[in-house]
Order: C-alpha cells, then sequence, then structure tokens
C-alpha cells in the first residue's frame, strides 16, 4: 500500500471539497469575501487540479478546495500531494466512484523513485475511510503501477535478466504462484533459439520466466512479456541518444508483471500462465548480426533485418509457447516500436487484435479507467512486407512507413490458430504530464485490467 494513502478516519484529517469546473461559478458566490478575494487574487477556478487553501478566522487551513473535471478523472486530484501542505486529508464526498478515482489519482501523483535519490519533498498524505474492505481495486491500481513505473525505472545494470528473473520470483512468492524459469543454453535444449539468439552475447544469461497462478478450472490467460532488460540495438547500433532510456526496453515485462499483480490480489476468477523473455541485446562476439536466419520454436525460420528489431524475435518463441497451452486469451505488452510514438506520441498506445469485436471493447474499457488506448488494423496486404526470398519471415519489412502494423503482423504469426490475442505496443515512459512523473510509466496496464476482469466475469 502506499505509504502517503492510509485507511483512518476522517475525524483528524482536513477536508478537500470538490467543486466541479461548470459549478465554481454557484459555488463561489456562496463564499464569504475573504475566499473570494482569495480566489480572486490566485486566478483559482480556471484549471481542473488546482486548488485553494481556505482559512478559518484565525489564520489556519481549514479547508481544502479542488477544481475537478465532474468525470472521474484520476487526474483531477494528480497535484494535490505535492501542491497541499504536508498533512493528512480526505475527500469530502460519498461517492464511492469519485473517492476510487481520487485514491488512483493521489497514489499516481505522489509517486517518486527513491531508490537512488532521497525525495526531499514529502508528499501530502490521503486518509480514506474503510480504504482496504471498500477500495481495494483503487489501492492495487496504485500498487501495481508503482511496481512498474519502479521496474523500469532502474538502471540495467540493477535490473538485468538475473535480476528481472529475482523479482519474477519474489512477486509469485508474495501471491502463491509458482515460478521456474529456463536459463541460457537451456533454452536450446528446450527449443526457445530466438530468445537465446537475441540474448546471448550478454553476460547475462538469456531466460524465460514462467509464473503460474490460479485453479486449475477456472479459464486460461496468458500474459507475455517483451523483458529486453537493455538494447543497445546489437550490432546495428543505437546512436546514444536512442540508448540513452533503453532500460526501459523491458517495459512489457513490466507491465505483464502489474497487471499479474493486480489479477493475484484481486482475486480474479482466471488461471494466469506469465511468461517473459528475459534478455539483453548486447553487443560481443557472438552477437546476432543483420542477414542471419534463425529457425523458431514454431518451426518458422526468420531473416535478421535489423538487429534492432529484437523485440519481435524474443516475443516469437514466448507466443508460440503460450499458444501450446491453448489458452482462452494472449495478451502481450511490449515497448516494440518507435513507429507507434510516431503515430500516437507518447501518451497513447496503440493495440492490435486477431478478434475485431475486441477493439471497442478494450477502447471503451481503457477510457473508463482513464488509460487511453487505440486500436490499429492488422492489415494483410503489409504481410507481403516482412517475407523475404530466403526465410518465411523477416524482422522488419521492406519499407519504412506502417512499422508498428508490420510488427503486429509479425506477431501474429506466432500465435496458434483460433486463439483471442491482444498486442499492446507499450512506450512504458513519461515524459512528465500531469500525474505522471518523467520516467517509466504504465500504459495500458488499468485498461487491460477493466477488459479482462469484464470478459471474465469478475
Amino acid at each position: 500500500m502506499s505509504a502517503h494513502i492510509i485507511d483512518q478516519n476522517n475525524s483528524n484529517s482536513i477536508a478537500i471539497i470538490p467543486v466541479t469546473k461548470d459549478n465554481y461559478n454557484l459555488w463561489i458566490e456562496n463564499q464569504d469575501a475573504t475566499t473570494q478575494n482569495t480566489a480572486v487574487l490566485y486566478g483559482f477556478g480556471k484549471n481542473i487540479g488546482s486548488s485553494l487553501c481556505v482559512l478559518n478566522s484565525s489564520g489556519e487551513l481549514n479547508t481544502i478546495v479542488c477544481i475537478t473535471s465532474g468525470t472521474y478523472d484520476l487526474h483531477d486530484f494528480a497535484k494535490l500531494p505535492y501542491d497541499l501542505p504536508i498533512g493528512n486529508y480526505h475527500l469530502e464526498s460519498d461517492d464511492a466512484d469519485l473517492i476510487h478515482a481520487c485514491i488512483v489519482g493521489w497514489g499516481m501523483g505522489a509517486y517518486f523513485f527513491d531508490r537512488y535519490k532521497k525525495n526531499n519533498k514529502q508528499p501530502a498524505t490521503l486518509t480514506v475511510e474503510h480504504l482496504n474492505s471498500k477500495y481495494a481495486r483503487a489501492i492495487e491500481t496504485v500498487n501495481s503501477t508503482t511496481l512498474v513505473r519502479d521496474l523500469i525505472n532502474t538502471p540495467a545494470d540493477d535490473m538485468g535478466p538475473t535480476e528481472l528473473a529475482i523479482e519474477t520470483a519474489s512477486i509469485a512468492e508474495r501471491h502463491g504462484a509458482q515460478y521456474s524459469e529456463v536459463v541460457g543454453e537451456d533454452l536450446l535444449k528446450q527449443n526457445f533459439p530466438a530468445i537465446h539468439l537475441v540474448g546471448r552475447a550478454s553476460f547475462k544469461e538469456p531466460r524465460l520466466l514462467k509464473l503460474d497462478w490460479g485453479k486449475a478450472n477456472d479459464p486460461l490467460v496468458c500474459l507475455v512479456g517483451k523483458g529486453v532488460c537493455f538494447d543497445t540495438g546489437g550490432n546495428n547500433v543505437k546512436p546514444a541518444t536512442s540508448m540513452r532510456n533503453m532500460k526501459k526496453d523491458m517495459g512489457g515485462a513490466a507491465h505483464v508483471l502489474g497487471l499479474a499483480q493486480m489479477i493475484m490480489r484481486l482475486n480474479l476468477p482466471v488461471r494466469l500462465k506469465v511468461l517473459i523473455s528475459a534478455v539483453e541485446n548486447a553487443i560481443a562476439g557472438n552477437a546476432h548480426r543483420q542477414g542471419d536466419i534463425v529457425e523458431t520454436r514454431k518451426g518458422l525460420t526468420v531473416e535478421i533485418g535489423h538487429t534492432d528489431a529484437e523485440g519481435r524475435m524474443v516475443l516469437s518463441d514466448a507466443l508460440t509457447y503460450a499458444s501450446e497451452f491453448n489458452p482462452e486469451l494472449i495478451v502481450d505488452f511490449a515497448t516494440l516500436t518507435g513507429a507507434a510514438r510516431t503515430a500516437m506520441g507518447a501518451d497513447l498506445p496503440p493495440f492490435f487484435s486477431n478478434e475485431q469485436h475486441f477493439n471497442t471493447e478494450i477502447m471503451a474499457c481503457s477510457n473508463e479507467v482513464f488509460d487511453p488506448m487505440w486500436p490499429l488494423p492488422l492489415y494483410a496486404p503489409y504481410k507481403a512486407q516482412i517475407v523475404p526470398d530466403i526465410a518465411d519471415l523477416r524482422n522488419t519489412g521492406s519499407v519504412p512507413m506502417g512499422g508498428c502494423i508490420t510488427a503486429a503482423l509479425f506477431l501474429q504469426e506466432f500465435v496458434g490458430d483460433d486463439i483471442p490475442w491482444v498486442h499492446i505496443d507499450t512506450f512504458g515512459w513519461s515524459n512528465g504530464r500531469t500525474g505522471h512523473k518523467t520516467g517509466g510509466d504504465a500504459l495500458g496496464m488499468s485498461a487491460m485490467y477493466n477488459w479482462i476482469s469484464k470478459r471474465f466475469g469478475a
């Protein structure tokens, strides 16, 4: 649980009064002259998420007024933890949905990655009556988002394939799940050649991480994550500016671990299988090369068009393996293409599905939790761009356009027939918008939890 959100009654905390922007004029008309003059002085009432400290006759802080959108948007509350003086506050409302939004927004806004640097400005604390019993989903959204952010923000030297395996095993142990892994040369022995190919040049051996949880009779959901703990680009080495934040290239793995944690803690009625391809795409004498051909677990041969298109390679074996269990659903997360960022920007992850009706469902579910996603097509004619003359597939398109679509089409080749599948090309990073500090971020995780929980009857 967030240290800045506590289960406590409201008697010893300061009330936050939510006022929608549309109702602001009516509210301010009913305030005393001092409050009206203070609001005018600070230009209060114009911006959603802004707050005003209201003092009593003794000059002490009495209440906080916060301007909200009236849409249950968590971001309305994300600035409060650092805008308010240190102390305890509660939302003065009986609306459970609004309190839920406040909890999530508060937790998102209060986040600080303090593993290597002390937070010199402590956030204010939100108190919520019956937090654990009434608002479990809200607090688990905060906890799982924090997990994703912490994993991505940790530098590759401290979050390589070995450390990611340790973290996954720890999550499994905390939730009564089973954990196992396939490491190094055993990847070849157990037929995961594409994972081995990409990760073999690192001194931290490549591995496939496996987490299993749930009841045998519940529907099987497979979560597959790209865990490229650092991506140099391989022999097609990235320029320094593009390589700077490549610790985030395991963001797909972080997302499936965050999503898995939510599913387990909230006890969704599903049987969960998490598969993470954990590698470092390093440069060494045994690194894979442009033009090399590998036979994947599925038996399809792939020509390496570019060694910096490694994410789809490590996912290919994991998706094939997931399909062998004939699950009810496969969901993969990957920080896969720059083309997705060019098309959609940093804040809006595109997703792809082989089930057309999923598109409207997922988009609606993402909007409900203010975690927006947008569907893009698996446009079949573009497959010709990833079919070379000397292998079954190539890991890059023959033209630079439509890169996130050709990447998704490549992955689709490794998903079993008639198995519902969703692919999320997430950025895993925020450039600093409200509620999303610059650094690692969960984009699409909360949306997919919302959809999965509805799909499987929770």
